[in-house]
């Protein structure tokens, strides 16, 4: 009994974590980074400032905006980022 249910916690937890998204107009960097894949901690301060500076993002695509982001990495992440 105790095995099935930190097996079902375990899967819980691992479906939880499959899912991660991460709002890109309201993260800050780390949480960013950590999420995102191919995204380090200088690229995801750089999408902080770009937000900072331009406002929110509208759409996934204006990440490209970003120095060192290009549409592959946007494509890579597309169904982890939020905007709203």
């Amino acid at each position: 009994m105790n095995y099935l249910k930190t097996l079902l916690i375990a899967t819980f937890l691992f479906v939880q974590s499959a899912f991660a998204a991460v709002n890109i107009n309201k993260a800050d960097a780390e949480k960013i980074a950590k999420e995102l894949k191919g995204i380090g901690l200088s690229k995801a301060t750089a999408i902080v400032a770009y937000r900072t500076q331009n406002g929110p993002f509208k759409t996934v695509e204006q990440l490209t905006e970003v120095k060192g982001i290009g549409l592959k990495t946007v494509e890579k992440n597309r169904k982890e980022i939020l905007l709203k």
